[in-house]
């Protein structure tokens, strides 16, 4: 029977986005990591693990090499190691599993965490076979992407393979910044359940919403159109850049509803004339904002249409969440909406904290979708 683990994560170590704990090699070492929906490898800072090879760790001759929509990047070498998450009563654990171990990263890649956990597809999990032990040689980046191009299996994906879990993954999250509350405040915690979700019936109420995924890479799903409170719907635009199966996605790992410039203008433009200069002030110049000045009960709903997997959805997101107040001291404000790229909007966590959210790989033939349910409580 498959298995369910549940484990604590937190949003301190990066400022919001959130991280949780594996335990990595012959010793079990403890390894915060981020939790990224929107990408596949798992990568450890080479700087804070050092492969074991002596009792069971495995070198190997791939590489890999990842960079991020932030600017930050990554190359490391390949290796096998055991992998546990969960605690001692419903502990998961992979032999054998892929994991990165990076040896040069950019100073903004980990920040206070000790690696990534990628949670997307397959596809986006590509390494590269170089002719000579990829951890003893530590390949530059350059020298890695001209090796022959191979995939691996991403940690999730080799759970659901091995049948240890399903290829399932869901969240509860509050916040997307940081509230001032620090480590203890409960605002600051959430929970990942791997390999489980549907059952999970003590952390959500009522029926699920489905989000189709249209492509087996990113959560890449269709965004049809947002709707401000209850003014006109902003059509979006149907293709997203060049080079992406759809014009949306949900990600775990951006902390902002990240919508395209044109979009956001349209969207700003429904708004009072002094929720305007508000938002301005925040999503435009990325001041902070007294809480004095929301009136938060007057501002209104964002609303996601997007297409499901038996017609459209609409994904709501309340003020209280595209708005994180006490975010850096009591009393101040910041928007969660930045500026994006053009054609593309991602879906971040805002989108997630009002609900119990659950990334289905295993739904529609593979293809998956995200189910959204209100949270218990």
């Amino acid at each position: 029977m498959a298995k369910v683990a549940r484990i604590e994560i937190t949003n301190i170590y990066m400022g919001g986005d959130y991280t949780g704990q594996i335990f990595v090699g012959p010793q079990g070492r403890s390894m915060n990591v981020i939790l990224d929906t929107g990408s596949s490898a798992l990568a450890l800072d080479g700087h804070k693990y050092v492969p074991d090879l002596a009792n069971g760790d495995k070198s190997t001759q791939l590489a890999q090499t990842d960079s991020y929509g932030d600017g930050s990047s990554w190359t490391g070498a390949v290796i096998q190691t055991e992998l546990i998450v969960g605690s001692a009563s419903n502990a998961i654990s992979l032999s054998n599993g892929n994991a990165a171990i990076a040896y040069t990263r950019s100073a903004n890649m980990f920040r206070s965490a000790d690696g990534i956990l990628g949670l997307a597809y397959a596809p986006l999990d590509d390494a590269f076979a170089i002719p000579q032990d990829t951890w003893r040689h530590k390949y530059t980046s350059t020298e890695v992407r001209a090796g022959k191009e191979e995939s691996i299996q991403p940690y999730l994906t080799q759970l659901a393979g091995e049948g240890v879990t399903s290829d399932i993954i869901s969240f509860v999250t509050h916040r997307s910044f940081v509230h001032a509350g620090g480590t203890n405040d409960p605002l600051n915690k959430g929970i990942m359940v791997i390999g489980g979700g549907y059952d999970e019936t003590d952390l959500f109420s009522g029926s699920f919403q489905k989000v189709k995924v249209l492509s087996d890479d990113w959560y890449s799903t269709n965004l049809k159109a947002i709707i401000v409170g209850n003014s006109d719907p902003i059509a979006a635009r149907l293709q997203g850049p060049m080079g992406m199966p759809s014009n949306s996605i949900i990600d775990s790992g951006t902390n902002s509803l990240n919508i395209s410039p044109q979009t956001l203008q349209a969207m700003i433009s429904r708004f009072s004339a002094q929720q305007q200069e508000l938002l301005t002030q925040s999503v435009m110049n990325g001041n902070l904002v007294s809480t004095a000045d929301l009136n938060l009960g007057s501002w209104p709903t964002l609303t996601f249409v997007m297409q499901g997997d038996a017609g459209d959805v609409s994904i709501q997101v309340p003020p209280s969440n595209y708005w994180q107040v006490d975010t850096e001291q009591v009393g101040a404000a910041l928007a969660a909406i930045t500026s994006g790229q053009d054609g593309l909007v991602i879906l971040g966590l805002p989108l997630m904290n009002g609900y119990f959210t659950v990334f289905d790989g295993e739904a529609d033939g593979g293809k998956g979708v995200v189910a959204f349910a209100a949270l218990k409580g």
